[in-house]
């Protein structure tokens, strides 16, 4: 898997040759201006919530990629009142099989309102699965115990979880995530974006290695194999 990293907590995942692109927010990202939001590739756009900073260019991307928008029912709503066609809703605990693999919808505990200020639905993450790894995209949480199902369930090679604090977890709930995920490979987001949410980065990092845990923090614009 190829995964590039957009900023905050949007990131591009290759899997079997399919590009998923997961809360982009780019346009409006002080931090990614070098980024060229016209040359990402996109076959499927994942949602997490309807906040802003998670779905700023959702509408732009779909309509110029023509990729299929993987969101909660009432982002689907919304997401059609701006001209977006493909799109499939979906809601917590269900789960969708694709040309890649499958994509299961679980918990995440915070908010959701969309950016005119109507209901998003309920927050939420992804587990995807694939012949080439799965994985867990946390999207915006808190710590849940909740999280201890997707460990028990599924084996997870690596997880994007938000380490920012103030909105989210942070660094300290990141480690005990992990715990809970059964994964010690962390890719983190949801960081620095903002005043609210700046972390010292060899900190968290050294925080991590001294659990045994690694925590990747991405440069934007970085691609990695995983």
């Amino acid at each position: 898997m190829k995964i590039t990293y957009y900023g905050h907590s949007c990131f591009g995942v290759e899997i079997k040759g399919k590009h998923l692109l997961f809360d982009p927010f780019i346009s409006p990202n002080e931090l990614a201006k070098n980024i060229d939001i016209k040359t990402i590739k996109a076959d499927y756009i994942l949602i997490s919530h309807g906040h802003e900073d998670h779905i700023a260019d959702a509408v732009s991307l779909a309509k110029r990629t023509g990729a299929k928008v993987i969101c909660t029912y009432e982002i689907y709503v919304w997401l059609s009142k701006q001209g977006v066609e493909n799109i499939h809703p979906m809601n917590i605990g269900g789960k969708v099989k694709l040309d890649f693999g499958n994509v299961k919808c679980v918990n995440a505990v915070h908010s959701s309102s969309l950016p005119d200020g109507s209901y998003g639905g309920n927050p939420m993450g992804f587990v995807v699965e694939s012949e080439e790894g799965n994985f867990y995209y946390a999207g915006d949480t808190a710590l849940t115990y909740d999280m201890k199902l997707i460990g028990e369930y599924r084996q997870i090679n690596f997880a994007f979880l938000p380490i920012g604090d103030n909105f989210t977890m942070g660094t300290e709930n990141a480690m005990l995530a992990s715990d809970f995920i059964n994964c010690d490979d962390i890719i983190g987001m949801h960081y620095d974006t903002f005043g609210y949410i700046k972390i010292d980065h060899n900190e968290s990092q050294n925080k991590f290695k001294r659990s045994g845990k690694s925590l990747t923090l991405m440069q934007i614009g970085e691609t990695i194999t995983k």
